[in-house]
């Protein structure tokens, strides 16, 4: 029977991007982007979008790329802890950048004097279930092989913005804590009402009175609940996705003991995030410490 819950690989919008890659929302941009770095930036029009929407890796386009002053910000939000995410920016800046330097009239490539660019920052906004630190730096060297001194590297900043976390942040920006809020009354709302539509449907309606973000929410209710399914239910796939590696990891792993094969396996699992150290050293039938000995002699 085919399943009825697969994620659709055509790319949808998330509700993150609806609000703040949104041309008509730049005055909330322009506030992420001040509580994210300490800013004070008043001025819309110092803000330029800069999303290409016809890139699409991995069956998702970049949420939400702007320049600044001298700063090319890049802002993703992930309802699933991904630390994939430093080879997703090192594919997307590349593509940005190469856009630059084509249509820049500043920027000569040939020019014997170094040219300068706008600063990358990089950013993933994280907002899933599963208890996360308030902020994370994932590196693009961790996806090597050989990952001890790579030619290339890549630091993603990984925020945590559910409801109750990073407070400064969220207290500095208060769409952004609205939408924060919003997703956990949805998550909340669940559990009482039938239906995730329902779920949806309230938690708009209980936004206090004043919030900055409830009119866009109103007008766009259809838009916003579509988003919010599609996102809801993919998050739940890739969980299913990531038991199934679970039994799968331990299933060979019991299978093969402490093969160097299995080690490498475990040792995959554990850098996707499909496995904790702790499940995959049981897998192997090592402790932690051996585990992780064996790891590093990989």
């Amino acid at each position: 029977m085919e399943r009825t819950n697969e994620v659709n690989r055509e790319y949808r919008d998330r509700l993150f991007k609806f609000i703040f890659g949104n041309p008509q929302n730049k005055e909330w941009t322009l506030s992420l982007y001040n509580a994210v770095n300490g800013s004070s930036y008043t001025d819309v029009k110092a803000l330029k979008l800069n999303t290409i929407e016809n890139a699409v890796y991995m069956g998702m386009k970049n949420d939400v790329s702007f320049l600044v002053d001298n700063t090319l910000s890049f802002y993703e939000q992930q309802s699933t802890f991904n630390p994939n995410m430093p080879m997703r920016f090192l594919i997307y800046v590349g593509m940005v950048y190469s856009k630059y330097v084509e249509e820049s009239k500043s920027y000569h490539r040939y020019s014997s004097v170094q040219q300068k660019a706008p600063t990358p920052k990089c950013v993933c906004f994280y907002n899933g279930t599963a208890e996360k630190e308030d902020r994370v730096i994932l590196s693009l060297k961790d996806a090597f092989e050989d990952g001890t001194n790579p030619d290339i590297e890549v630091k993603v900043m990984m925020i945590n913005i559910n409801y109750g976390h990073n407070k400064e942040i969220l207290n500095a920006c208060r769409p952004l804590e609205e939408y924060a809020w919003f997703v956990d009354k949805v998550r909340k709302n669940q559990e009482l009402t039938e239906t995730l539509e329902e779920a949806i449907d309230a938690a708009i309606d209980e936004l206090v009175e004043d919030s900055v973000i409830k009119p866009f929410l109103i007008s766009n209710r259809a838009e916003v609940k579509r988003m919010c399914i599609t996102e809801y239910d993919e998050a739940r796939t890739f969980a299913e996705q990531r038991e199934e590696g679970i039994e799968i990891g331990i299933e060979i792993g019991i299978d093969k003991g402490i093969e160097i094969g299995s080690i490498k396996m475990l040792s995959s699992l554990v850098k996707g995030g499909v496995l904790t150290i702790e499940q995959a050293a049981t897998a192997a039938n090592v402790s932690v410490s051996e585990f992780e000995m064996k790891m590093k002699a990989l």
